[in-house]
């Protein structure tokens, strides 16, 4: 872009427009200058004391390093000096209530993959952000249509943060030199039907027949029923494929599969698919469990982890498609009913 548009000059613009957003721009400015302390503790690692040891496993099942540890702390003090009623983070059992008469709550990942850092793979941070409600707790097991905006920051050859606000989708790089984000994408929208698929397919093992049914079919391509040979990506870092997909398209899958820990999916609803829902759908895209829409889930649990497919609109229309008329059970996953649906029979 040609103008020089900072973050925020672009949350003033927004919030002159809509003063209903002023609160919500003090939120992502928090966030925002959090993660770029961040971006510097996660660039020094090893010179700042970060060795990736593993310490306790967090409420969510994961392991926990230093670095968890330190990205958490530093979300959760930028969010304590904002409008915040309530943060609920991956690190932790139970929402915090900070101050009951706050007009937000935060739900957020502070620091997604760090398993990946020792590789030098992109990790990053996933937000939530949604209106408080009279009970603040209960605020965050409301469906994922109650969020109000919603983002990730992509530590990796740039810091990038993706934003959700205002029913656009806008993108911003760090300026590393001037420590501020610049507006570089706005208004993005997903292509509607690219030919590229991630998936982790060692486990096809383990999937049930809809998946298994879509994943064939792509790779079979046009020697099969196909309109176009696919390409497969999959780095194994969330925030780095669902970027991938703001720019080029396709679709991600992250299934629930037979694996013990794995029957009801491996992402946490209310910080991690909620967030990269409202990101999808606002920028033209789709998210689904295969089943339903991921936005119209409630959590039961704080931490439910939940099937998630997402990306172009054709792409996850097709997997919803082949979905339907199956029965939802991991057994006999091989049974005729399944194999008898795919995306070109």
């Amino acid at each position: 872009m040609d103008e020089r548009v900072t973050l925020r000059s672009h949350l003033d613009q927004v919030s002159a427009r809509s003063p209903n957003v002023f609160a919500i721009a003090e939120v992502i400015e928090a966030i925002a200058a959090a993660s770029i302390e961040l971006g510097d503790l996660i660039a020094d690692g090893p010179m700042a004391g970060i060795t990736g040891r593993l310490g306790a496993v967090n409420s969510a099942g994961d392991q926990q390093k230093d670095i968890d540890l330190a990205a958490d702390g530093m979300m959760r003090r930028a969010l304590r000096a904002a409008p915040v009623a309530a943060i609920f983070s991956e690190e932790s059992e139970l929402p915090e209530v900070i101050n009951s008469g706050a007009p937000l709550c935060v739900a957020i990942d502070p620091l997604d993959g760090s398993a990946n850092l020792e590789n030098n793979i992109s990790v990053g941070t996933i937000f939530s952000i949604r209106p408080c409600g009279s009970d603040v707790l209960s605020t965050f097991f409301e469906p994922g249509t109650a969020q109000c905006a919603a983002g990730f920051v992509v530590y990796g050859p740039q810091t990038t943060l993706v934003l959700a606000l205002n029913n656009s989708v806008d993108t911003f790089i760090l300026d590393r030199r001037n420590r501020e984000f610049l507006l570089t994408a706005r208004g993005v929208k997903i292509a509607p039907n690219t030919p590229e698929f991630a998936i982790n397919a060692s486990n096809r093992r383990h999937w049930h027949g809809p998946v298994r049914a879509y994943i064939d079919d792509c790779l079979a391509g046009t020697a099969g029923n196909g309109e176009a040979d696919f390409n497969m990506r999959w780095i194994g870092s969330l925030v780095a494929e669902t970027l991938r997909i703001l720019i080029r398209g396709g679709v991600f899958l992250y299934p629930a599969d037979a694996r013990p820990g794995y029957r009801e999916g491996r992402l946490r609803l209310i910080y991690e698919a909620h967030p990269m829902a409202l990101i999808m759908e606002w920028a033209g895209g789709a998210a689904t469990t295969g089943r339903r829409r991921i936005l119209e889930l409630a959590a039961r649990t704080p931490h439910q982890r939940v099937p998630l497919i997402m990306g172009s609109m054709r792409g996850v229309g097709d997997v919803a498609a082949i979905h339907e008329g199956t029965e939802p059970m991991f057994d006999n996953s091989d049974a005729p009913l399944f194999a008898r649906r795919g995306l070109f029979r």
